[in-house]
């Protein structure tokens, strides 16, 4: 007599061969995207119009920038919690220098670079300090928030450059914000830099293991600098972005960065752990943030309850994609 039990069998194991191939770290954000994009289509009229998405990619634009330098820190294993001070900090320094000096349009490459330096300080002091990144950027979040404020006095301030509102509400392609366009565009030369280039391969190796990477020749500690100095530098110009978008620089800039930034780079499925991930898995996160303000606030759920969910997405994406770094420890 017959059975088709090794049939059955040999087809669950070709089922559960399949599962485990699944890399849910990847498959996970996606799919939360199409959850989202339809959960929201189906209970509000507004959220699939061809202007909430002009509005949304807006106010995506910065948040990206800001996260792509954030997600060499986390893939090498570190943490960057300045990421919304430096922002700060960075466009009290813009619209100081816009109304204070004749620099102009210059003022771009010179806040970039006044980023950078703000990057490389947090670098220094948790390379060579050999003090947490936690502890370190905990520690300047509170210093830059400080400065921005005493810059600022506390008080919104107006640029005064006339063109410069273009560089974020203009659209160089219709129904494409040039925040955004320009979001794309860092995104896409981030991706190419993690791996296409030494400094990218490095924070992969750096990120799966520091000893092994020390031990094969790689200058750690410099390239976790570069790190720090590239966060800065983007933060930066997520910054004036911002300040250009706004039409002004005020206390409130990039006080949402902290928790977003983080969730966006954990969400798209840049593992804690270091080693996973990367700024290619960050616009996956980037837009599921962008999709939760957006539709949440058309279904009129109140802020405190966005940052409950916010934070229950970012708990939830870390226990689905965990499987891939069990062996591996927090630094």
């Amino acid at each position: 007599m017959q059975t088709d039990l090794p049939n059955v069998s040999a087809k669950t194991n070709r089922a559960g061969d399949f599962l485990r191939a699944i890399d849910k770290s990847f498959w996970f954000p996606v799919g939360v995207v199409v959850a989202l994009f339809v959960f929201f289509s189906l209970t509000t009229d507004s959220f699939a119009t061809l202007r909430n998405f002009t509005a949304v990619s807006g106010q995506a634009g910065a948040l990206l920038i800001a996260c792509l330098g954030g997600s060499f820190i986390i893939l090498m294993g570190s943490i960057d919690l300045s990421i919304g001070a430096m922002v700060l900090l960075s466009g009290a320094v813009g619209v100081t220098l816009i109304n204070g000096t004749p620099l102009g349009f210059a003022v771009i490459p010179v806040v970039t670079a006044i980023g950078c330096l703000f990057g490389l300080l947090n670098g220094v002091i948790y390379v060579y300090g050999r003090i947490p990144s936690f502890i370190v950027t905990l520690g300047t979040l509170s210093v830059f928030s400080g400065l921005a404020l005493k810059i600022l006095d506390g008080r919104a301030i107006e640029f005064n450059l006339p063109g410069f509102e273009t560089l974020s509400i203009g659209q160089a392609i219709p129904h494409l914000p040039n925040i955004t366009l320009c979001a794309l565009i860092a995104w896409a030369l981030m991706v190419f830099v993690a791996v296409r280039t030494r400094f990218g391969r490095y924070m992969y190796l750096i990120g799966g293991g520091e000893t092994v990477a020390h031990t094969a020749g790689v200058p750690v500690r410099r390239y976790k600098l570069y790190a720090f100095i590239v966060a800065g530098g983007l933060a930066a110009i997520a910054a004036l972005l911002s300040v250009a978008r706004l039409g002004a620089s005020g206390p409130s800039l990039g006080s949402d960065l902290l928790l977003n930034s983080l969730a966006a780079i954990v969400v798209g499925g840049t593992s804690l752990s270091g080693g996973v991930g990367g700024p290619h898995r960050t616009l996956i996160g980037v837009l599921i943030i962008a999709m939760l303000d957006n539709g949440l606030n058309l279904l009129g759920v109140s802020q405190y309850s966005q940052m409950m969910i916010k934070g229950a997405v970012v708990i939830a994406a870390v226990l689905v994609s965990r499987e891939s770094s069990l062996r591996v420890s927090v630094k």
